[in-house]
């Protein structure tokens, strides 16, 4: 507890030091903006191989949340390397960092995010378009998690040597988005001011397009809780009148849940899974647990369907004998983006522009969404989505924990093109394309406009300031942050320690060595173009 104090203490006098209003520095012209522009592309191009390195270091990783351990030793190493203060444990996560460098006085404070943990069961060998683990049942950037914190360094690199040699003052601070798949991270992270005297936030997130929003996109927010019912053991044959099954409990709770929701509204999404349903069929469960995600698209929407979820579990209890209780895991916001900052990402984005794709990599990403069976076999994405106004009826979906931190400041999500359109996402198939060629160009356009908006934020004090106007006029005017999290919740950070000390040696054996082979696929035999783009038959 000590320890961390210590380094709350030390990263909220480092940013309190650092972080001063954008307002303090001059803007500069268009031109010499559009030149500094140049050069910052320039020095994101000039670290292409350092952007590969780190995209498919991080792929052969494969750690799930909260066991990030070797993914956040890589790259707070490369950050001290080239002069960044990295503060690691923060908010007593042991894998959840902050790096933060500054360049002369006055200057706003940037920050730049991306998570960092893949999916259960995702292994998969990158540029095979079928399934082809490369350690069978193990976890697998099945999302694209690899991708984002190569292309966010690169761009702080290239930003840091033009702040330097043009005098922009400012601070850059870099931070991992843990945890994210189990939405238990930047909540955390939020309520124990790691953000504190931070100016605006540019996080970035993997897609099939390069692209960004403003407002609430479709999606929800989310709390995530687990439930423990505690009863008594017996014999499950010799005498279960004894026994109180908290299994019976879990059940039942389900059961209770299950009938509510034909009378929740039908934009709410909630799952579960029963993390512990006893021991074995002879022995009545005296413990038992049920991991629930409760989704909905406003904060009180989310409160009400919690309240509902703790009132059928405490239902369950009663009818069965047995005690009750239960932790949050974590949360995550609705997410809300700035749309100041989103117009001047959105230019950036039209200047960039997608990767020309060739044949090859049009003719493997068809493969692949052939033998997975989507429902268009498009290819990759030709086309910029551009920016809309935000849909007035934001459909449900998914959820990210961006949302906790995109109610404290100005913040935006940029989409990167590194993965094939039409897959299932959450899934091996997400992996095929993450450490290839595809996935490099893709982290190399973002790193573009990640480093060009900064550039805007940095230099145009009048950007900033109408990020600031949005956000306390028109995105908190009526909804302010509300917090799911108590002081007392505390990230369970054993979770999946188990799994990863199943798996990791295993995995071990397949880390990517860039000082033996150029590309992660030389290293696994893998080659590039793909010839054979269907499964060998099976017969």
């Amino acid at each position: 507890m000590i320890l961390k104090t210590a380094r709350a203490l030390a990263l909220t006098l480092l940013l309190s030091t650092t972080a001063h209003t954008a307002l303090a520095a001059p803007a500069i012209t268009a031109g010499k903006l559009k030149a500094l522009k140049a050069q910052a592309v320039a020095g994101v191009e000039s670290r292409a191989k350092l952007s590969q390195v780190m995209n498919d270091t991080i792929f052969s990783f494969g750690e799930l949340g909260f066991q990030e351990i070797e993914t956040s030793k890589y790259i707070t190493g490369v950050l001290e390397e080239n002069g960044f203060t990295v503060v690691r444990g923060v908010s007593g996560i042991p894998t959840a960092w902050t790096a933060t460098w500054t360049n002369g006085k006055g200057g706003p404070t940037i920050a730049f995010g991306s998570d960092i943990d893949c999916i259960p069961k995702a292994s998969q060998k990158p540029g095979v378009p079928w399934h082809d683990p490369i350690v069978p049942g193990a976890p697998g950037h099945g999302e694209g998690h690899n991708s984002g914190q190569a292309l966010n360094v690169v761009a702080a690199l290239a930003l840091k040597d033009l702040m330097i040699k043009e005098n922009i003052a400012g601070t850059l601070m870099l931070w991992p988005g843990v945890a994210e798949e189990l939405v238990a991270g930047k909540a955390y992270m939020v309520r124990d001011g790691v953000f504190n005297g931070v100016d605006a936030t540019i996080f970035t997130h993997v897609g099939s397009n390069l692209a960004t929003t403003w407002g609430q996109p479709s999606g929800t927010g989310l709390v995530s809780v687990k439930y423990n019912f505690h009863g008594e053991s017996a014999h499950s044959a010799g005498a279960p009148w004894r026994g109180r099954s908290a299994l019976d409990a879990v059940e039942l709770m389900n059961i209770g849940w299950n009938m509510r929701r034909e009378h929740l509204r039908p934009e709410q999404r909630s799952h579960y899974v029963i993390v512990d349903g006893g021991d074995q069929p002879n022995v009545v469960p005296s413990e038992a647990s049920v991991w629930y995600y409760f989704r909905e698209q406003t904060f009180d929407a989310i409160k009400k369907n919690y309240a509902i979820g703790d009132k059928i579990a405490q239902a369950a209890a009663d009818m069965t004998d047995t005690k009750v209780d239960h932790q949050v895991i974590g949360s995550a916001a609705p997410r809300h983006f700035n749309r100041p900052m989103a117009e001047a990402a959105q230019a950036n984005i039209e200047a960039v522009g997608l990767p020309v794709w060739t044949a090859d990599e049009q003719a493997f990403a068809k493969a692949v969404q052939t033998n997975i069976g989507a429902p268009k076999q498009t290819g990759l994405d030709i086309k910029l989505k551009g920016l809309s106004a935000p849909d007035p009826k934001p459909e449900s979906g998914g959820s990210d924990d961006i949302g906790d931190i995109s109610w404290i400041m100005p913040t935006i999500t940029i989409n990167y093109p590194s993965n094939i359109p039409e897959l299932p996402g959450h899934h091996w198939a997400n992996a095929i394309s993450m450490a290839t060629p595809i996935a490099h160009k893709g982290v190399a356009a973002g790193s573009k406009v990640v480093a060009m908006t900064a550039l805007d934020l940095l230099t145009q004090p009048k950007l900033l300031a109408a990020a600031n106007s949005y956000f306390k006029d028109v995105q908190t005017k009526d909804q302010k942050y509300v917090p799911m999290l108590a002081a007392t919740d505390r990230p369970q950070t054993q979770i999946n320690a188990g799994i990863m000390a199943t798996y990791r040696p295993a995995m071990s054996k397949f880390y990517y060595d860039p000082s033996k082979y150029g590309t992660y696929l030389e290293q696994l035999g893998v080659e590039w173009p793909v010839k054979q783009l269907t499964p060998p038959s099976t017969k």
